[in-house]
Parts: C-alpha cells; sequence; structure tokens
C-alpha cells in the first residue's frame, strides 16, 4: 500500500469546468472530492477532511468568499490550505479573497499548470513528505523520494507502514495524533483495521528508531495518541 495520497476538495459550479480540474487533479496523482455548492462543500470537509481546498468564488446560494470566511474560523479547518478561484481580477477582489483568509487566488481563465503548481506549493507547507519532500527531526532524515529514513547518518529499516508512520509524524511535528486519525491518514479511509494495529506498528517504529541508539522521540500522550517530540 503506497502513501495516502493528498485529498483536494474540488467546489465549482460549473459542471465541465469541474471535471477538467478534477481530471488533472488525479492525473497528478491527487484524491479528489467534487463539491458543486457551498453547503455540499461544508459537509464533505467534515467527511473527508482534504488537505487542500480549491474553492470557486461565485457559487450559488452561498459565495466562495462566505465558505472560506467560515472554514477560516473553525479551529479544525484553519490550517487547511484554500485556493481562490475567480473570474475577479481586480486588485480590491483579490485583496478582499485574501483578507478572507484564502492562502492563493487564481484568476479565471487560467493555466492549469500554473494551477498544478500551486497546489503543489500549499501542500509542500501540509504535506511534503506526500509529494515527495526530505523531512528533518533532530538527528532523523525521511527522504520521501527515494523512501530511505536515516538517524544519525544510518540507514533504517522501516517497513513500509512504519515509514508512512514516521512521515505523518515529521510532517507536523509536536501534533498529537489519535489511532483513528492515525488510521485515516496512514491506512486510509476504505479500509478496516482495528485502532490495537496502530499500536503494534507504533511498537515496531519505536524499535526500528531505537537499533541505533538515541532517545525514544515519539510520545504517547494518555487517552488522545501518539506525537513526535
Amino acid at each position: 500500500m503506497s502513501m495516502e495520497r493528498p485529498s483536494v476538495l474540488l467546489v465549482e459550479d460549473e459542471p465541465a469546468q469541474r471535471e477538467v480540474l478534477a481530471y488533472n487533479l488525479e492525473a497528478e496523482g491527487f484524491q479528489v472530492s467534487r463539491a458543486e455548492n457551498g453547503e455540499e462543500a461544508l459537509l464533505l470537509v467534515e467527511e473527508v477532511t482534504p488537505d487542500l481546498i480549491l474553492l470557486d468564488w461565485m457559487l450559488p446560494n452561498v459565495s466562495g468568499i462566505e465558505i472560506c470566511r467560515r472554514l477560516k474560523s473553525r479551529n479544525e479547518t484553519r490550517a487547511t490550505p484554500i485556493i481562490m478561484l475567480s473570474a475577479r481580477s481586480e486588485e480590491v477582489d483579490r485583496v478582499r479573497g485574501l483578507e478572507t483568509g484564502a492562502d492563493d487566488y487564481v484568476v479565471k481563465p487560467y493555466s492549469v499548470v500554473e494551477l498544478m503548481a500551486r497546489v503543489r506549493t500549499q501542500l509542500r507547507r501540509t504535506r511534503p513528505a506526500a509529494i515527495g519532500e526530505r523531512l528533518e527531526f533532530g538527528n532523523i532524515v525521511l527522504d520521501a523520494e527515494t523512501h530511505k529514513v536515516f538517524r544519525d547518518d544510518k540507514l533504517l529499516k522501516l517497513g513500509p507502514t512504519e515509514f508512512r508512520l514516521l512521515s505523518t509524524f515529521m510532517e507536523k511535528p509536536g501534533r498529537v495524533w489519535s489511532r483513528d486519525q492515525l488510521l485515516d491518514r496512514v491506512w486510509g479511509r476504505d479500509i478496516y483495521v482495528d485502532t490495537r494495529t496502530v499500536d503494534v506498528h507504533i511498537g515496531r517504529l519505536r524499535k526500528a528508531l531505537g537499533s541505533m541508539g538515541g532517545d525514544d522521540p515519539i510520545r504517547t500522550v494518555r487517552g488522545a495518541g501518539y506525537a513526535l517530540g
């Protein structure tokens, strides 16, 4: 099983535009959820917890600006990158979009190649390992592209699940992950795995990280889950 692919929520009411964007996102290796209006988008955000949201400004009933404002006012979605798509090219509109909380603002018509580059730029902040970035934490280095992990410059032997676990931890050091969150991120939402399996693989990861000596960098947070550091 490969690392859970980054997920993108695409909110676009124009069917042809939505399908073209979805096709290109999937071709780039992203999981894509589609919404055609703001209300559907808000429901899907809770269901799929996307890594990034592509949000059209002009939506029926509730505007993209209002959806952006609501998502950025919630603790659960405040850090989720939002790229606003709009035919409004005036500087005042761009400023309004960014001030509402959008992380980027792309004017229609746009280059799909440029938009994909902007998507990757945003994901580099939130899912670096999933797009092949090199991560470092203390004396631990994870190279997502070559699928290798080093501690004190010594190569560690990790199974694929332990590699995905470590990638998840190293993307957000200090964050406490519950077992259910780790199951979603590491195993995927479509596969049933008992939460106790998480503990087994955490144990294997700890053993591998400790095989070269040094402190255990993974912290057990009683009643909550696990964290790196």
